[in-house]
Order: C-alpha cells, then structure tokens, then sequence
C-alpha cells in the first residue's frame, strides 16, 4: 500500500467517524438523560461545522435541517469522492 492510498483510506474512515459522531450528537440532542459532561467535547467537534451551516439555514420548527444537510453532505458528496480518490490511489499505480 502507497502513501496516497493510506492516506485516502484514512480520510474515509474519518468521514465515516465524523458521520457516526454527528448521530451520537443528534440522539444526545432528542434524549436529555444521556447528556453528561461528556457532550461537551462532542460539541467542540460538531459545533464548529454545524454552525457556518445553521446561518445559512436556520432551524425549523425545532428540526435542525443543518445537521441534515451536513450527513447529506458527508455521505452522497464527500465520502464517494474520497472513495473515488482512494480507488484511484489504491488500485491504479
């Protein structure tokens, strides 16, 4: 395995881990009992994504469409990119 290909790999795992942290923020978020302390640092790493996206669309009726837009975004734009990216690298030297 090449460099590129490690690194292409290692940007889709994390995709798929900043994915599996937004709906652990979200379930956090529906569920008051599970907050702790805890959810703190879950927010330093989703806040700052979510928030240039909740200004250019705001909540609706309690239903934050930024979060949305953001899993939307990291699994039908951003991830087939990077598994197009890793394909090349990995497959094709």
């Amino acid at each position: 395995m090449n460099f590129l290909c490690a690194i292409d790999r290692a940007i889709e795992d994390l995709v798929y881990i900043y994915t599996a942290i937004l709906i652990v923020y979200a379930v956090v978020s529906w569920i008051p009992d599970l907050r702790g302390s805890w959810t703190r640092y879950l927010s330093m790493f989703v806040d700052p994504v979510l928030n240039p996206i909740r200004r250019i669309i705001p909540p609706v009726g309690g239903l934050d469409l930024a979060f949305l837009v953001l899993i939307l975004l990291l699994n039908f734009v951003i991830a087939p990119l990077v598994h197009a990216a890793a394909g090349r690298a990995c497959y094709f030297q």
